[in-house]
């Protein structure tokens, strides 16, 4: 949100804000804002959303109201989610050591008198903190895979170096989402800046895209090592399995394919002899 006006509405918001709306709304009419509503890390109550959980969720989500402390009221209903996307970040690991990724969500209200002061907390970081509401269908335990609390283990304690919690799948539905004062969990919240967020996520686009290229190339190159080590090897078939490997699977199996191809294929002896014959003078051969 930049100079107190929100962020900026592009015509494909407003499409998107019409389907909800009952009267044709113009961009003027509107105060749009982003929002982190949820993500995949392990929050207060030692429970999590897996990838598929946020996508379901953010299905969900687009039409639900804005509320205040999950009261359900309508008298408390503020703005109206009309956007969502999942955003992946796996160069940032979660608690749980899989990529971190979390919902986006754009919501926008009217401008009024009414709204007037909830626009300038809003823009003034006051109400700034969301959590959403919604239910699952199954909680699986990070420990033993026991569901719906059905085993022993104590979600918030650690087994043999491993932390306890409960990974929510199957959401059923989204209720709604709410301003809080403390949510659940700990990144939730409207985004500070739309200008700087846009940027970030094309910066985020783009390390992205690289990192995808440099993977790519890299599994080629492992590919291309393992047949040479191994004239006997598949190619297709382990270029399908080296399509699941992370970067530290592959550079190991690089260091191991090189070492096995310089074995098979020793460097040639780079010196000539000066005079081209087999003698044995000690001057014969030079660089």
């Amino acid at each position: 949100m930049e100079n107190g006006k929100g962020a900026a509405v592009t015509a494909e918001d407003l499409a998107l804000i019409n389907k909800l709306a009952k009267a044709e709304l113009t961009a003027e009419q509107v105060y749009v804002f982003s929002l982190r509503l949820c993500d995949n890390e392990v929050d207060r109550d030692f429970e999590r959303f897996d990838q598929e959980a946020l996508e379901r969720l953010g299905d969900l989500l687009v039409g639900k109201s804005g509320i205040f402390d999950h009261q359900w009221s309508a008298k408390e209903q503020t703005a109206r989610i009309f956007r969502t996307e999942v955003v992946r970040e796996n160069a940032v690991q979660t608690e749980a050591g899989d990529g971190y990724c979390w919902l986006k969500g754009w919501a926008y209200l009217l401008r009024s008198e009414k709204n007037a002061e909830l626009m300038a907390e809003i823009e003034g970081g006051i109400k700034k903190e969301v959590s959403v509401g919604c239910s699952a269908g199954r909680s699986v335990c990070s420990i033993c895979g026991g569901e719906n609390g059905t085993c022993a283990h104590v979600p918030g304690q650690t087994y043999d170096g491993a932390l306890c919690f409960r990974e929510l799948k199957d959401i059923a539905d989204a209720y709604e989402w709410s301003f809080v004062a403390v949510p659940a969990q700990r990144r939730a919240g409207v985004l500070k800046r739309f200008g700087q967020e846009r940027e970030a996520e094309r910066r985020l686009q783009k390390e992205a895209e690289l990192g995808r290229k440099y993977l790519k190339t890299l599994r080629r190159e492992v590919a291309r090592l393992a047949m040479l080590a191994d004239e006997g090897l598949d190619g297709g078939v382990f270029a399908r399995a080296a399509e699941r490997l992370e970067e530290q699977e592959l550079l190991e199996l690089r260091r191991s394919y090189e070492a096995q191809v310089a074995k098979r294929f020793p460097a040639p002896v780079q010196l000539r002899s000066r005079s081209g014959g087999g003698g044995e003078d000690p001057e014969a051969f030079l660089i």
